[in-house]
Formats: structure tokens, sequence, C-alpha cells
């Protein structure tokens, strides 16, 4: 099975390696930064789901691989405040579209405010850990979960849940 990954993130890529070679034994990998065709910083669960779907597709069509997986990470804004959230999408060349949903973690008002005034969370949480690349490691639900779940924990939670729902969809079928 060839499966065409629309990132290069590590903590994504990785997640889609590790979630694949858990349940299938010929599985190859290519990589591609692909476009999500939606705001770099996704505002809403509708713009994340978009974003990961048009990954997904735009990656699958793009190469002759069986599995086109598409990642995105954003916010949602709630009564409770905003939150991460983060979807996934499988497109396989029959057509098959199934998404996914993780994890979803309430952000502190100094992130929430930061993004309500139109910055990107990467960079956000840069300035605010004094750190880079926090989107490329541990991601901001690493660093609020006391890094019990990092980024990649959580797409590989995701990305379970699309080769579950695919796997069903195929064996019911």
């Amino acid at each position: 099975m060839k499966v065409a990954i629309g990132t290069k993130n590590p903590a994504k890529v990785s997640a889609i390696q590790k979630a694949f070679q858990e349940v299938f034994e010929d599985v190859s990998f290519e990589c591609y930064q692909t476009k999500s065709n939606v705001s770099e910083q996704p505002f809403s669960d509708q713009e994340t789901i978009e974003g990961a779907l048009n990954r997904a597709k735009n990656i699958q069509r793009a190469t002759d691989a069986d599995i086109g997986i598409g990642l995105e990470g954003g916010v949602t804004e709630s009564l409770y405040g905003m939150f991460l959230c983060n979807w996934g999408a499988l497109v396989d060349r029959n057509g098959n579209e199934i998404i996914g949903g993780g994890a979803r973690i309430s952000l502190p008002n100094e992130i929430s405010k930061g993004l309500r005034e139109g910055k990107e969370l990467g960079p956000l949480m840069d300035e605010y850990t004094q750190r880079t690349g926090i989107r490329h490691k541990e991601g901001a639900v690493g660093v609020f979960t006391n890094g019990l779940v990092t980024r990649e924990s959580m797409f590989l939670h995701v990305v379970h849940l699309l080769i579950g729902q695919w796997k069903y969809k195929k064996e019911v079928k």
C-alpha cells in the first residue's frame, strides 16, 4: 500500500507512519507539502476539517498513491473559551472520504487573545515558550498538557480513527 502524506511536519508525518505500520505490513510513504486551501490559522471546526480534507484530496490526486492523508490543526470558539481542535482526512483512489477529529483542550487567555488579533498559533507558541518550532515538536497540546499528550500522539489517535473507519467501510461493502 502506498500512502501519500500531505505535509512535511515531523510530528504529523511520524503519527501517520506509526499508525499505518501498526495496522499494515507492507506500506510505503511519500511526503509532500500540500495546500490546505484554508487560512494559515483555521478558526473553526469547519475550516479545520476543510483544510484536512483539501490536503488529503490534493495529495491523493497529485500522486499514484492508494491513500492520501491530510491532518490539520486549528482553534474553535465555544461558550467556555477558545479550544484547540485537530482533524484528519483520508481519501482513497476510489473517492472514499473519511474524516476524524481529535482531542480538545482550552487555551490560556493570552494565547486566545493573540489568535483573535489575527496571529497564528505556531508563532504565538514559540513566543509564549521562548522556544522555536513548537508546532514541529510537542505542539501547543504538549505544552499545555505538560508533555502528557504531544502533537504526535494526538494526531496518532486521529489517524487510528481514520484507518479504523476506512477498514470498516471496506469490510461492510
